[in-house]
């Protein structure tokens, strides 16, 4: 049995891009490369510690009473998050992080009226670049669901946009749906050498 050691099969998220849209206003991507429908909007830089996605499972768990040993486990609830920091001071970035407030004209300058948060359900799409590695996450049903301090200081820090996307299904039941342009992901499944 080979242990299947492959160096150049790390992957490390080099650079990348983050983009939302609407929900129901943009095409479903369809692959790791294509240019993404108009409707979907790029938020520009993220700060350098790029995205993470997480998986938040709660588990519980049946005991026997013979033997006092766990028989069976129940998944009650599974969470996926995106989180990430925005650098960039731009309309679709405080829209975002404002869920139901906009960024207006005013008399040649800007304003928005922050409001409490609404439901605003968008699809998102999160690139992920290796050399010529690429993986696209698409989530066709999110929304922003945390959101943490906006530092405004003398201190080197920039103001930035720091926030959690959670995932819910979409009309397949998808969470998410990944794809890559890597030739290691069709190693080792059922059917491939």
């Amino acid at each position: 049995m080979s242990a299947n050691l492959a160096a150049e099969e790390v992957r490390v998220g080099i650079t990348g891009a983050f983009y939302s849209a609407p929900r129901g206003t943009a095409e479903a991507p369809e692959d790791a490369s294509s240019s993404l429908d108009s409707a979907f909007t790029g938020h520009g830089y993220l700060n350098e510690d790029g995205a993470v996605e997480s998986w938040d499972d709660s588990v519980d768990t049946i005991i026997g009473w013979q033997g006092a040993t766990t028989v069976r486990s129940v998944r009650t609830e599974s969470t996926a998050t995106i989180e990430l920091t925005l650098l960039q001071t731009r309309g679709s970035t405080l829209e975002l992080f404002h869920p139901g407030s906009h960024v207006e004209e005013n008399n040649g300058e800007w304003k928005m009226h922050v409001k409490p948060p609404t439901h605003d359900p968008r699809a998102f799409v999160l690139d992920v670049i290796d050399g010529d590695e690429l993986l696209r996450i698409y989530i066709g049903n999110g929304e922003l669901t945390e959101r943490d301090e906006v530092p405004y200081a003398n201190s080197g820090d920039p103001v930035q946009y720091p926030m959690t996307l959670t995932c819910y299904p979409d009309g397949n039941g998808d969470l998410m749906v990944k794809y890559s342009n890597s030739d290691a992901w069709g190693e080792g499944i059922a059917g491939e050498s």
